[in-house]
């Protein structure tokens, strides 16, 4: 059996030892362990085969952590971790207390910029290198690498557009595969279509027109091609642009061939890259899909209906109405912001627009909902999928904080369906005659209807639902959190008469069921999947304030601190929103 070059790195400085000969073994070797170890642990996939040779060269020819290399998004760093000492741990990866599935600062000194949203590699690359500019520090690299689909965000050229005025040692590596999660689009990304390795693009090349020495495009899979370059680019000042095209998926043939599939594809037999059957019959559907499907039948019957996502067509599942509709249904790129201002901008003509994008995401657009949507009350639909905890992509990803960023927005009308018949009444009602912007919020994964394309049924805005009466407490949920609620309640003494009820709206709150509820009972627990701090809970608390309500209220949702990866059920586990934690708050709070 031949000696394996991997185990016997540890760090980068190991990794200089190698001959010049030995790195393309090493790369088959890498390329292996991480098409093993993410065939039976899932994770980010394509991205990290895609930049492997390209990560060997980077950390051979460049003397890290005391050069910086900074990665963008970081679905592309498997690679990156595992030479830089988490091998014999990166098994851990996106579990509870494992490994991030992003670089993260607190885990290596390798990774020097903790990332899990798009276009911010150039801003902090640049930051870092003015810094060493003002230490003194002239001869540090800074290099940060950023995918096609990232570099056409608003962000990253805000960051060229700065460096190219400053004296900074920086090196911009554009990774060249095509892709980011689904294909990428605009005309930035046919400018680079154009460009073939060895061959610079048009006279008129716009990196040059920013002041950046442009290199490229080069073959990001030859490694021996991208060492000569680096040397090169080493000896020269200033802002330095390199241009380097690799395949998504390198190395495993069905990865190459179905890029969008294998960005994440699950479990799958890692010699061929057969994905292995999930049996999802018999299973509800998920949001996501429900949302999709649904957009679609109404887009049949109300022509004025046009759906618009920042790069997340197959994610937020408006990829179906780019099938049917391919001319009333937008992929804008990673661009948040643009979204929801183009959303405005349709809105201001009669147009019924939905914004199909992430909660997390959102939060990049925040100026653009207040600025652009809610002063001028353009009655634009916000469909904000993967609310609440979303699992294994942790802190970055998970969707907690739109309750209390969205909640003090004036005239923004804010919705958490418990189910997935309510989310297709609500897409409904939302395109006939809406006078205000709404925000629909539902989390990731599946529903737990069977039944839920019922017939369609409009819905007054702004009403709650008594879903059990009771007498002892009263529990009052927002969003699909209820299924745990109900099962709470279901599973607590029978001589506890508890009482649910459903608010549908954060904003805004159902007063009279509110009313009526204060008046009864003594002792109200909120329940949301959402921060705490500002949340929904917080908003029945000023209500019961400011009708001078006694009652003992008692709050459950997402603690004040930043909840790290792990899966669902262990998350719930640690923000006690499982169904035996709400259990034991509702018997603590009835003693």
């Amino acid at each position: 059996m031949e000696k394996s070059i991997l185990n016997n790195i540890d760090s980068p400085l190991d990794l200089r030892k190698l001959s010049i000969e030995e790195l393309p073994i090493l790369a088959k070797e890498l390329r292996k362990f991480i098409i093993d170890i993410v065939a039976t642990k899932e994770g980010h996939l394509g991205a990290s085969l895609g930049v492997i040779e390209l990560t060997i060269a980077l950390h051979y020819a460049f003397n890290t952590p005391n050069d910086l290399l900074v990665w963008d998004v970081g679905h592309q760093a498997y690679g990156h971790k595992i030479l830089t000492g988490r091998r014999d741990i990166f098994d851990t990866n996106r579990q509870l207390h494992g490994l991030s599935g992003f670089p993260k600062r607190s885990e290596s000194k390798y990774d020097t910029f903790g990332v899990g949203h798009s276009s911010t590699s150039i801003s902090a690359a640049l930051g870092m290198a003015i810094a060493s500019n003002l230490k003194g520090e002239f001869n540090k690299q800074h290099i940060a690498v950023i995918g096609d689909a990232s570099i056409a965000s608003g962000m990253a050229f805000e960051g060229l557009n700065h460096a190219g005025v400053s004296k900074a040692n920086l090196l911009v590596i554009l990774n060249d595969n095509a892709i980011g999660i689904d294909p990428s689009v605009g005309a930035l990304k046919q400018y680079l279509t154009k460009a073939k390795v060895g061959h610079k693009p048009q006279q008129d090349n716009m990196v040059e027109a920013l002041n950046f020495n442009y290199f490229g495009p080069v073959d990001g899979h030859d490694i021996q091609g991208l060492l000569k370059t680096f040397e090169e680019l080493k000896k020269i000042q200033g802002p330095k642009f390199l241009h380097v095209i690799t395949t998504k998926g390198k190395g495993l043939k069905k990865a190459e061939e179905d890029q969008v599939k294998y960005h994440a594809p699950g479990k799958f037999t890692p010699e061929t890259g057969e994905l292995l059957p999930s049996n999802s019959a018999g299973l509800p559907l998920k949001y996501q899909d429900v949302f999709g499907l649904t957009l679609v039948e109404l887009a049949k019957k109300n022509e004025k209906i046009i759906g618009i996502t920042p790069a997340m067509p197959t994610g937020s599942s408006l990829k179906y109405m780019m099938e049917a509709f391919p001319e009333r249904a937008f992929d804008v790129g990673i661009a948040e912001q643009h979204a929801v201002t183009l959303s405005a901008g349709m809105s201001t003509q009669g147009f019924v627009v939905y914004c199909a994008i992430y909660s997390t995401f959102l939060q990049r657009a925040y100026d653009q909902v207040i600025h652009d949507v809610a002063i001028q009350d353009l009655p634009v639909i916000f469909c904000l999928d993967r609310a609440g905890l979303v699992g294994e992509d942790g802190a970055t990803h998970h969707g907690v904080f739109d309750i209390a960023y969205l909640r003090c927005i004036p005239n923004l009308i804010i919705a958490a369906p418990r189910d997935e018949v309510e989310l297709r009444n609500l897409l409904y009602t939302s395109q006939i005659n809406l006078q205000h912007p709404l925000v629909i919020r539902y989390p990731r994964g599946r529903g737990v209807r069977l039944d839920w394309k019922q017939e369609f049924k409009k819905l007054k805005l702004g009403k709650g639902e008594l879903l059990r009466e009771g007498t002892d407490l009263a529990v009052i949920s927002v969003g699909t959190i209820a299924e745990n609620v109900k099962q709470a309640i279901v599973s607590l003494n029978a001589k506890v008469k508890v009482a649910h009820y459903d608010a549908g709206f954060i904003k805004p709150l159902d007063e009279v069921m509110l009313h009526k509820m204060f008046s009864k009972f003594k002792k109200v627990v909120t329940v949301e999947e959402g921060a705490i701090s500002g949340g929904f809970g917080s908003a029945v608390l000023e209500f019961a304030a400011k009708y001078n309500y006694t009652s003992q209220i008692k709050c459950l949702g997402i603690p004040d601190q930043f909840i790290e990866q792990g899966s669902m059920k262990e998350l719930y586990e640690i923000v006690k929103l499982d169904v035996r934690s709400i259990v034991d708050a509702i018997n603590d709070f009835l003693k």
